[in-house]
């Protein structure tokens, strides 16, 4: 009998491991990276995610890194003379008792000159690792999608 649970304990596991999308570091939690799926030959990749903030303190983001591209940047959509424009932050706030959003349109994390392009295909994963002031590093699986999920394509920009 305990050899029948922990086979069927060990057959569960990745079903659980998949639907896990949460990650927390110290009072953050990041919910929900996701990429999506491009075509072979783009030059960059976009990470997505929403951070919470549940302590009483603002924290930081300071950098991220993946080991699927030589550079990773942290960037912001803004309007400039009528025009979107996208730049390179060096960091973004997490305020007390608030969230950020990272979506398409809004802050993200660029990928830039990727070195491993199997994991970039719909259904596939990859590493992103953040570095926050305050909450130290997390690394977090990114879920790449061919379309967004239905709670970022209606998202609110929150700073």
């Amino acid at each position: 009998m305990l050899n029948k649970l922990i086979v069927l304990a060990a057959l569960l596991l990745p079903a659980c491991l998949a639907n896990a999308h949460q990650y927390k570091a110290g009072e953050l939690q990041i919910a929900h990276p996701w990429s999506q799926e491009l075509p072979p030959n783009a030059p960059t990749v976009a990470a997505y995610f929403v951070i919470h903030n549940e302590g009483k303190t603002a924290d930081r983001l300071l950098s991220v890194d993946s080991p699927i591209a030589d550079v990773a940047q942290l960037h912001e959509h803004i309007m400039q003379n009528d025009l979107m424009k996208m730049q390179q932050v060096p960091s973004v706030e997490i305020p007390a008792g608030g969230e950020v959003t990272f979506a398409p349109m809004a802050y993200h994390v660029m990928l830039l000159n990727l070195k491993d392009r199997s994991l970039l295909s719909d259904g596939k994963r990859f590493p992103l690792t953040m570095h926050f002031e305050k909450a130290g590093d997390v690394t977090v699986e990114v879920s790449v999608q061919k379309q967004a999920p239905d709670a970022m394509q209606a998202h609110v920009h929150t700073q």
